[in-house]
């Protein structure tokens, strides 16, 4: 894997996303972040937390091996859950 130096890591405010989908009629209270964050072997993650609003949430980390690939499954990711009900919050 190819060590990117600081630089190249740098990650824009679109690199984290906030997303929540109230349903009252269904008792659904949930919420979705996303964030990419430089891993310690000069890669990057796509840490993702999700639940019900309030509560703790489930926490996965995928790796990437660029930023570039990290930011493309981020905006499907967005893409996907936006199609399920979900809004952009921050």
């Amino acid at each position: 894997m190819k060590q990117m130096s600081g630089k190249e890591l740098q990650t824009e405010p679109t690199d984290a996303v906030r997303l929540e989908r109230i349903e009252p009629e269904r008792n659904a209270y949930r919420f979705y972040c996303a964030v990419l964050w430089p891993d310690l072997f000069g890669g990057v993650a796509l840490v993702r937390e999700w639940g019900r609003i309030g509560q703790g949430g489930t926490v996965r980390r995928d790796p990437y091996a660029d930023l570039p690939a990290a930011r493309q499954a981020l905006r499907e990711l967005i893409r996907r859950k936006c199609r399920r009900g979900y809004r952009v919050i921050s």
